[in-house]
């Protein structure tokens, strides 16, 4: 992972809570800033529409299994974690 420098403009308030939850966790303000903005993103990006999905019957014993690899890789969810929509937090 590379790592860029960047500049926030934010209110005082805001920037003094940052501070003081920094502190109090031990945490940098950097990581803070970083898991908000993961939390953040992770609730509000789109999911991708899928171009189909089928139900039936196959001869092939492993097609359920590599059905939920393909949604996996389609969705982007990471290995271990469940493939599917994400819900977002919240009302918007």
């Amino acid at each position: 992972m590379t790592i860029r420098r960047t500049t926030i403009l934010a209110d005082a308030d805001l920037l003094d809570r940052l501070e003081r939850h920094a502190r109090r966790t031990g945490a940098t303000k950097t990581a803070v800033i970083g898991a908000a903005l993961e939390a953040y993103l992770a609730a509000h990006e789109a999911v991708p529409e899928l171009g189909f999905i089928g139900v039936g019957r196959s001869g092939h014993g492993r097609l359920s299994l590599d059905a939920r690899a393909i949604v996996r890789r389609e969705l982007g969810a990471q290995p271990g974690r469940p493939a599917g929509p994400r819900r977002q937090a919240g009302g918007g």
